[in-house]
C-alpha cells in the first residue's frame, strides 16, 4: 500500500478490506481515548473478527464510551427516556455490548489503560487486561504491544482552497502515534493509519490541524457524520460546592487551572464564578466558613479572594465544559503565546496582549530575540504575531508598506522611530487554554460548533507529550504555566498525604493513572505551582460508611513524598514541606468528625503523635450537618444548585436518580431500614404527591403484581429521600439569575 497516500473511502466495509488484505489477520488496532474513536471503522473490524476466527484481533484503548443501560428494571424505566433524548443518533460500540454481555469471542482481546470509574471492578477479564500506563507512555506501550493499526476520529474543512484536517478533540496520543507510525514504514513494517472524517465534530487548531497525507485511508461521507457522544451533566452535591468553595481561594489571579470533568469540576468551577461575579456573597461565605482565618497565610501566599481581573490560562489534558464556563464568565481570558521573548515581557508587565507598546522593538532588541538588521525571519515573527501590522512584505532589509519603504536596519534611531508607524494594535496568534482532549455535553459541542473561526483559534489542542510536562520546551511552557494549580481527585488519602487514586487496596483496579502522576511531577518542578488534590471525606452510608483519610492504605497512586495540598469539604491541608507530625495534624483537621478519634489513636500508638495531642476545637465539628446549616440558606438566593451549568434532565428526572441512588444505598448501609420501611409502605396509599413521579417511570397503573411492587418500591424511595415532602419547593437545578452581590 503506498504510505501517506490519504485515499478517500466512503465504503467501510472496502476500508476494512483493504486494511486486512495489507495488514494480515493479526491485527493489533489502537485507537485513542474517549470521543476519537472511529465507531463505525472498529465495529466493522471487529464484525470480521467474530464472523472469522482466523482472525486475531487486540484493542487497545481507553474510556470506550457506553450508552447508559440500568441493571435493574426500575434503572432501565428511569433511563430509557434520557437515553432516547440525551443518545439520540448516537452509535454504540458492537464490542463493548459484547463485551459486558460476556460474549467476546475468544480471538479478540481488549486492553484499555483507562476506565470508567468504577465500570470494571467486577470484572475479572477487564482487570487482568488492564495496562497500568502513565497517558504520556500510552503510545510507547501499545507499540510495545505490537500496534500495527491505529484510528482516530477527525473534522474536516476547507482553508484556503484546500481540504485540512483537525484530530479535533484528540490529538493527545494521535501525533506521537503517527510520528512513530512514520519511523516504522520507513524500516520496511507494515502500519496503517486510519481516520474517520465527522463533521459534526469541532474543527480544532493548534498542532490538532494536519494534513491528509497523515492517514493512509480517510473514511469520509454523509453515514460517517453521526451523532458525538455526549455524557450528561453530574450532579453536584452540597459537600462537593464545598470542596469547591475551599479549592476557589488558591487559584491566583493571573495564573495557571487545570481542572477535571465531573461533579467535582463543576463544583470549583461553580465556585470561581461565584468569586468572579458575586464576590460580596463569596466573601461572606468565606468569613463564615472559617476559611479565610484558618488558611489566611496560605492564601495570601499562594492564592487569591477578589475577582479575576486578569484571568486565567487553562492547561489541562481534558478540555471539559467547566473551562468554557469560566470563559463566557470571563475568567478564562489570560493568553499566552509560543514565544519565549514574548511571554517574558508580558510576565514581567511591560507587554500586554492587548496594547503592544511603542518601544516593542527597542525591547525585543534588548532581549537580543531579533537581530539589530532584521533578517526575513525576523520580519516573520515580527509579522506572525501582529507586532507588525498586517499587509507588509519583506525585500532585501527592507519593510515595504504600500508605496511607502522603511529600513530594516535598527542600528539607527531614526529607523527604530520610523518603524513605529507599522506596528499593529495587538499580539495576535494567543490562546487561553491547550488542552490533549474534549468531552462534554452535546451544548459543550455546540458552543465550538457556533464559535467563528477567529475565536475558535483561542482554544490550542496539542499531544499529551506537551500538555502534561514541561519535557522539550521547559522555558516556554514554564513561561506560560505561571501560578500554575493542578487539582486532580483521589479516592483515599492517607494521613502521610499518600493519596490512592486509581486503584483498590485489594489490587482491583477502578480506573487507571491516566495523567495524575504526570501533573502531580510538573507541579513539583514548576517553582509557582500547587497541587491539589481533591478528596471526599467519606464513602457510602449508614453502616458501610467509611472514611477516605486513613492511617494506611494498601496502594498509593501519588506516593506522600510528593504530597502537596489536599482538601476535602471540611478544609485545606497544606502538607508540602513540613515534618510528619503537622502532616498527620492537617490531615485529621479534614477528616470526617466520626472518624478523627480512631485516626488520632492510631498515629499516637505508631509514635506519630505526641501521647498529648488533642484535635483543634474548630476542627471537630466536621460534619454534614454543619456544611448543610453554611450553604442552604444560600439555594434560596439561585447559589449552590444541583447542576450550576443546566442540565438536559427535568426536575422529575433529577428527583427520581437522587432517590433510586439513595435507596441502593440504602440497601448497602442499613438493610434492616429497608425491609422495616417496604415493609410499612406496602399498607400506605399512593400519595398524590408521588403521581407524576410514578407517571414518568410509567407505574401510575401497574398492570401486574411485579409493577405494583415497583411502584410501592419507587414511592418508598422517593419517601425515604424527603421528595415527596419537599416536591412542591424543589432545591435549584441550575444557576439562578436571582442572586445578588451585598
Amino acid at each position: 500500500m503506498k504510505e501517506n497516500s490519504g485515499m478517500i473511502y466512503d465504503d467501510v466495509k472496502k476500508c476494512v478490506d483493504d486494511v486486512i488484505s495489507y495488514i494480515g489477520k493479526d491485527i493489533t488496532y489502537a485507537m485513542t481515548l474517549a470521543l476519537g474513536k472511529p465507531v463505525l471503522f472498529i465495529n466493522e473490524l471487529y464484525s470480521r473478527a467474530k464472523k472469522d476466527p482466523e482472525i486475531k484481533l487486540k484493542i487497545i484503548t481507553a474510556l470506550s464510551l457506553e450508552i447508559p443501560k440500568g441493571s435493574s428494571e426500575l434503572e432501565r424505566r428511569l433511563m430509557q427516556p434520557i437515553v432516547d433524548k440525551v443518545f439520540a443518533g448516537v452509535p454504540e460500540f458492537d464490542y463493548m455490548l459484547d463485551f459486558r454481555a460476556g460474549t467476546l469471542p475468544k480471538n479478540v482481546e481488549v486492553f484499555e489503560f483507562y476506565s470508567k470509574a468504577g465500570s470494571i471492578l467486577n470484572n475479572p477479564e477487564a482487570q487482568q487486561h488492564h495496562l497500568s500506563s502513565h497517558y504520556t507512555h500510552v503510545v510507547r506501550d501499545a507499540i510495545a504491544l505490537g500496534a500495527n493499526v491505529f484510528g482516530e476520529l477527525i473534522s474536516y474543512r476547507e482553508i484556503d482552497g484546500k481540504i485540512k484536517y483537525s484530530m479535533a478533540c484528540n490529538p493527545d496520543i494521535c501525533l506521537e502515534t503517527i510520528r512513530l507510525f512514520n519511523e516504522k514504514k520507513a524500516k520496511g513494517e507494515k502500519v496503517l493509519v486510519i481516520g474517520e472524517a465527522n463533521k459534526k465534530l469541532p474543527f480544532m487548531y493548534g498542532d490538532a490541524v494536519v494534513e491528509a497525507e497523515n492517514y493512509d485511508m480517510i473514511l469520509k461521507g454523509p453515514q460517517f457524520d453521526y451523532e458525538l457522544f455526549c455524557p450528561p451533566k453530574d450532579s453536584v452535591s452540597l459537600s462537593d460546592h464545598m470542596i469547591g468553595i475551599n479549592v476557589s481561594p488558591l487559584i491566583k489571579d493571573g495564573g495557571t487551572i487545570q481542572v477535571g470533568i465531573g461533579a467535582l469540576g463543576d463544583a470549583i468551577v461553580s465556585g470561581l464564578i461565584m468569586r468572579n461575579e458575586h464576590n460580596a456573597l463569596y466573601q461572606e461565605i468565606l468569613e463564615k466558613s472559617g476559611i479565610k482565618k484558618r488558611y489566611k497565610n496560605l492564601i495570601l501566599n499562594w492564592g487569591d479572594t477578589g475577582r479575576f481581573e486578569k484571568g486565567l490560562y487553562g492547561s489541562s489534558e481534558m478540555f471539559v465544559d467547566a473551562f468554557m464556563q469560566m470563559y463566557k464568565s470571563k475568567i478564562l481570558k489570560r493568553k499566552v503565546f509560543d514565544s519565549i521573548p514574548l511571554m517574558k515581557l508580558i510576565n514581567s508587565g511591560k507587554l500586554a496582549p492587548d496594547n503592544i507598546p511603542p518601544d516593542i522593538i527597542d525591547q525585543l532588541l534588548e532581549m537580543k530575540a531579533v537581530h539589530r538588521k532584521l533578517k526575513a525571519k525576523d520580519f516573520a515573527f515580527l509579522t506572525e504575531f501582529g507586532i507588525l501590522k498586517k499587509g507588509l512584505s519583506y525585500e532585501d532589509y527592507t519593510i515595504i508598506d504600500g508605496e511607502n519603504r522603511y529600513s530594516a536596519d535598527m542600528n539607527k534611531e531614526k529607523n527604530r522611530q520610523e518603524i513605529r508607524k507599522l506596528l499593529g494594535k495587538e499580539l495576535l496568534k494567543g490562546t487561553v487554554i491547550l488542552g490533549a482532549f474534549f468531552l462534554g455535553p452535546k451544548s459543550f459541542y455546540q458552543a465550538l460548533n457556533d464559535m467563528s473561526e477567529e475565536e475558535r483559534q483561542l482554544f490550542a489542542m496539542s499531544g499529551v507529550e506537551t500538555v502534561n510536562q514541561l519535557y522539550g520546551g521547559e522555558e516556554l511552557r514554564t513561561l506560560q504555566r505561571k501560578n500554575a494549580r493542578f487539582v486532580n481527585t483521589g479516592m483515599v488519602a492517607t494521613v502521610f498525604g499518600a493519596i490512592a487514586s486509581d486503584q483498590l487496596e485489594n489490587g482491583l483496579v477502578v480506573s487507571g493513572i491516566g495523567g495524575q502522576y504526570n501533573f502531580v511531577a510538573m507541579g513539583h518542578v514548576l517553582p509557582d505551582a500547587r497541587i491539589i488534590i481533591m478528596i471526599k471525606s467519606t464513602k457510602g452510608s449508614g453502616k458501610s460508611l467509611k472514611s477516605n483519610i486513613v492511617f494506611s492504605y494498601g496502594h498509593c497512586s501519588i506516593p506522600k513524598h510528593m504530597r502537596d495540598i489536599v482538601v476535602t469539604e471540611y478544609g485545606i491541608a497544606d502538607i508540602r514541606s513540613k515534618p510528619e507530625q503537622e502532616v498527620i495534624a492537617e490531615m485529621i483537621n479534614i477528616a470526617d468528625s466520626r472518624f478523627q478519634p480512631q485516626l488520632v489513636e492510631q498515629a499516637k500508638k505508631a509514635g506519630k503523635l505526641p501521647l498529648d495531642y488533642e484535635i483543634p476545637e474548630e476542627y471537630r465539628n466536621n460534619t454534614p450537618e454543619k456544611i448543610s446549616a453554611l450553604l442552604k440558606p444560600y439555594q434560596s438566593q439561585g447559589l449552590f444548585p444541583q447542576f450550576p451549568f443546566g442540565t438536559e434532565l427535568t426536575e422529575v428526572d433529577v428527583s427520581l436518580v437522587r432517590a433510586l441512588k439513595g435507596l441502593k444505598g440504602l440497601a448497602k448501609g442499613n438493610r434492616s431500614k429497608l425491609i422495616k420501611g417496604m415493609a410499612l409502605e406496602l399498607f400506605r396509599p399512593i400519595p398524590k404527591t408521588a403521581q407524576h413521579y410514578l407517571d414518568r417511570m410509567k407505574l401510575l397503573h401497574p398492570s401486574s403484581t411485579n409493577e405494583r411492587i415497583l411502584r410501592k418500591v419507587v414511592v418508598f424511595a422517593l419517601r425515604s429521600a424527603n421528595i415527596l415532602q419537599s416536591s412542591e419547593n424543589p432545591l435549584p437545578l441550575q444557576a439562578s439569575t436571582r442572586v445578588e452581590s451585598k
